[in-house]
């Protein structure tokens, strides 16, 4: 037989999927890795990051994807990233870039590079030091297309009030925004009119009164308030808790 010609998969193989490789849930998970899927990422690594990442999603896609396309269990043009495909997006802080790596909506790899330190209003919270505000704004970037919900709104207060120290919710600050974002959509019919995550938390650092660095006191009281208010009792995946618990680690390393 040629070794051009595909592989009879043994019985009883199984691919090697999503949710083998990567820390996922739901559809993704029980998805095999097909070839389009690695090569969509590895395309989008290139494009925002210049380079395919030592380590990153693309090389785990690339491998899992070669094992399955070689033992017959995927096509060559098999997809399975679904109709969001990939996204690879890069949110850049003082001293450090963060790099989310998303496949069908999910977030397979989130991870932190450093970078030269630019002065400017940062400083005040400590060199390389991501705040409050800088995290919202990374999940702007990682889960914007989200529609708001009421316990998006809840997370996003409880990061207001430890970025400010003030317990009272500021007209016309973010978590009323959140609030009102998360009504809005509890009245609304029609999934593309709601407000997403995107809308609230965009440029969320010139939208807070004061801000600080992330401690892991301040994530543990983002995720309390983020799943206490979810009917599902869980945190959004890369959403508001999961990107401040992203960075109060970060910070703690860099100390």
């Amino acid at each position: 037989m040629s070794q051009d010609q595909p592989r009879r998969p043994q019985p009883g193989q199984d691919p090697i999927k999503y949710g083998d490789v990567f820390d996922v849930s739901g559809d993704l998970a029980n998805k095999p890795i097909a070839p389009e899927d690695a090569a969509m990422m590895q395309s989008a690594e290139t494009q925002v990051l210049g380079q395919t990442q030592l380590g990153g999603a693309a090389s785990i896609m690339q491998s899992a994807a070669t094992q399955n396309e070689q033992a017959g269990l995927v096509g060559h043009l098999d997809v399975n990233a679904g109709d969001r495909g990939v996204i690879v997006s890069e949110t850049r802080v003082p001293g450090r870039r963060i790099i989310t790596e998303a496949v069908g909506g999910k977030v397979v790899q989130q991870y932190s590079e450093p970078t030269p330190v630019q002065t400017g209003r940062a400083s005040a919270v400590g060199e390389g030091a991501i705040t409050i505000g800088e995290a919202l704004e990374a999940t702007a970037q990682t889960v914007g297309h989200k529609a708001v919900d009421q316990s998006d709104a809840s997370a996003i207060q409880a990061a207001e009030v430890r970025a400010t120290g003030n317990n009272e919710t500021s007209p016309g600050g973010l978590a009323a925004m959140a609030q009102s974002a998360a009504a809005y959509n509890a009245d609304c019919t029609r999934d593309e009119d709601k407000m997403k995550l995107g809308d609230v938390l965009s440029g969320a650092t010139a939208k807070l009164a004061a801000d600080k660095a992330v401690t892991l006191e301040d994530a543990e009281r983002v995720a309390s308030a983020e799943v206490r208010n979810n009917p599902d009792a869980s945190a959004t995946p890369g959403g508001v808790a999961a990107s401040v618990a992203a960075a109060a680690r970060i910070n703690e390393s860099v100390k």
